[in-house]
């Protein structure tokens, strides 16, 4: 009987210890590159539904909140976080926007990280609108960015780019007063453009974690 207690304490001992070390420390976790095919359909743009691999962020140039031009050239080699939203939003945007000051406050001071808010109302959105958002929200100039620029290029880069705006089922569903409707998610992009996850904006929990693969990506070397 002892002999039997033995060998099953030392089997267990021998399975623990090997899930200890075969598991991937947060070191050795590598996030996915998320890709169209692997999004739902009716958030990506027809026509690139299927695309499987290599999907990176589309060339943009629009207008923030000092009324200066943003490209993609400003977040090339950085780690950025992308959102829509609108300033006249009393639902689920404000939540949002405060998870982003909690972002911002962890990575401050740190060049390698970005933020992109892009606004779906672009015709009450102008610079003086969203400066005056932005100073309620506490934003770091070169940081935060909000932008905004024509209806057409803003819908085009999330459908086609980063992944967050739906139809609308109805006309009078879409968020002010348009066709689409925006998710409540955030969206991290590595420094080669790719797309490497999304998160519940409104979630504590899911934006942690959101701060934790910023810092695993910070580490992270290129292929």
């Amino acid at each position: 009987m002892r002999t039997v207690i033995v060998t099953a304490f030392i089997c267990i001992a021998a399975i623990i210890t090997g899930y200890f070390m075969l598991k991937p420390t947060e070191k050795e976790r590598r996030l996915p590159v998320i890709n169209p095919i692997d999004i739902e359909e009716e958030m990506v743009e027809t026509g690139i539904q299927r695309i499987g691999y290599g999907h990176k962020i589309q060339p943009f140039s629009f207008t923030d909140q000092d009324n200066q031009t943003v490209t993609d050239k400003q977040v090339q080699g950085k780690i950025w976080i992308a959102e829509y939203f609108f300033t006249t939003c009393g639902t689920i945007c404000p939540k949002m926007n405060q998870q982003i000051m909690r972002i911002q406050q962890e990575f401050k001071n740190d060049n390698e990280i970005k933020i992109l808010s892009f606004t779906v109302d672009p015709e009450t959105d102008t610079p003086e609108q969203l400066k005056t958002y932005a100073g309620g929200h506490e934003a770091v100039e070169n940081q935060w960015y909000f932008l905004t620029g024509k209806k057409e290029d803003l819908y085009q880069f999330a459908r086609k780019s980063i992944f967050v705006l739906k139809p609308a089922e109805a006309a009078n569903l879409g968020d002010a007063g348009s066709d689409f409707i925006h998710t409540n998610n955030f969206v991290l992009i590595d420094k080669e453009g790719h797309i490497r996850g999304y998160y519940d904006g409104t979630s504590n929990k899911e934006v942690t974690q959101l701060i934790a693969d910023i810092k695993l990506l910070k580490k992270e070397k290129p292929d």
